[in-house]
């Protein structure tokens, strides 16, 4: 008779709502989950609040606690969480987003993400930089495996936590079905009409933060448009995070109040029809662990200028425009080319696509059930040799 195995997923970090907390973490958790392979020896429990939460391969543990507040969530992961998965009786524990309860007597491993907060401290309230600090401190420590979303990720965990390398598995995300070429172009073109977008766009998709370098975006953007008379508009898509005095400073300097558009946040559903719409994305960020959405771009069709830094290279590869995040020259460059060589659009529209098709939900799930099947396999061996 088989025996099935109990695999916890911390997943108390997914929303549902349709707002910007629904992106980054949210977005991955929800998609490993969909693609988590069922199997009749392995049985999915997931420990949430998301009333909205439902997966038919899964049993849902869900809390009333509003775990949506940080201060809350932690409390959850190191007091309550291990008196859940006891009760649960749960064999393996993934807590999908950095943290894992300092006291577990079953094997786990965590997923990380970056390491922002130590790269761009500036960035983070003081306690949750301290939470997060010590959260992968001690994953690193203690954990039985670390998934890193990217190569970079990775280099960072050895270089600021001393992680040993063999111990972490780069798994990357996924493209996302619902990003791909607009097919029907009256659709397009009356989609455009009724929500007022432009008919020349450069467009950019990310929270208004300062790791995002959209003060030098827009820089570049003014330069390239002088250069070249572009007729584009520069439409900036998320929300404001933090810090953002230095892009509306810029925007006033460079004197383009007419030719930049904020749109705020746009919900997950409508992003496809944006860049579906746009002649170019630009996201010249200075660090990311993974760039989703130069990913979505490519997979639109949609031809990228991005920055050479952190993990943007592992996702674009040989069809993007890279240029160094802090030359506004060369971003420039880089956007004029995109937009007046058509023979080099061409090009970077064809490899984007090639290029997106090898990023997988389907096979991520595959490679997280397996790194849960190895120490299934790893506490079997330590059992069967204490007796």
């Amino acid at each position: 008779m088989n025996h099935t195995h109990r695999i916890g997923l911390d997943a108390h970090l997914l929303n549902l709502a349709g707002t910007y907390r629904s992106a980054g973490i949210s977005w991955y958790i929800y998609h490993l989950i969909q693609h988590l392979e069922p199997a009749p020896d392995l049985q999915y429990t997931l420990f949430l609040s998301e009333p909205r939460a439902h997966f038919a391969h899964c049993t849902i543990a869900r809390s009333r606690l509003p775990t949506h507040k940080p201060i809350v969530r932690i409390f959850w992961e190191q007091v309550l969480q291990p008196l859940a998965l006891r009760h649960a009786q749960i064999d393996v524990l993934h807590a999908l987003a950095f943290a894992g309860p300092r006291f577990i007597s079953i094997p786990w491993l965590a997923t990380i993400y970056d390491v922002s907060f130590m790269r761009y401290p500036e960035s983070f309230p003081r306690w949750n930089r301290m939470y997060l600090t010590w959260a992968v401190r001690d994953a690193v420590q203690r954990a039985d495996g670390l998934i890193a979303i990217s190569k970079s990720t990775k280099r960072d965990l050895v270089e600021w936590f001393g992680a040993a390398p063999e111990r972490i598995r780069v798994i990357y995300c996924g493209k996302d079905a619902a990003f791909a070429p607009a097919t029907d172009r009256a659709a397009l073109d009356a989609w455009r009409q009724a929500r007022g977008v432009p008919d020349k766009m450069i467009l950019f998709v990310g929270t208004i933060e300062p790791r995002k370098n959209i003060a030098r975006l827009i820089r570049a953007f003014a330069r390239a448009k002088r250069a070249a008379r572009l007729p584009h508009v520069l439409v900036l898509i998320g929300a404001r995070g933090w810090q953002y005095a230095e892009v509306d400073a810029t925007l006033a300097q460079e004197n383009l109040t007419n030719a930049v558009q904020f749109i705020g946040y746009v919900p997950q559903a409508e992003l496809p029809r944006w860049y579906q719409a746009a002649d170019l994305f630009v996201y010249p960020s200075l660090y990311e662990g993974f760039g989703m959405p130069p990913l979505d771009a490519m997979a639109s069709g949609v031809p990228v200028v991005t920055s050479n830094a952190a993990s943007l290279p592992e996702v674009v590869g040989d069809a993007a425009l890279q240029v160094s995040p802090t030359d506004d020259a060369a971003l420039a460059d880089a956007i004029v080319r995109a937009l007046t060589d058509e023979a080099l659009r061409a090009q970077m529209i064809a490899r984007g696509l090639t290029q997106a098709a090898q990023f997988s939900w389907e096979r991520a799930g595959r490679e997280t059930v397996a790194l849960y099947r190895a120490l299934l396999e790893s506490r079997r061996g330590v059992t069967d040799a204490a007796r």
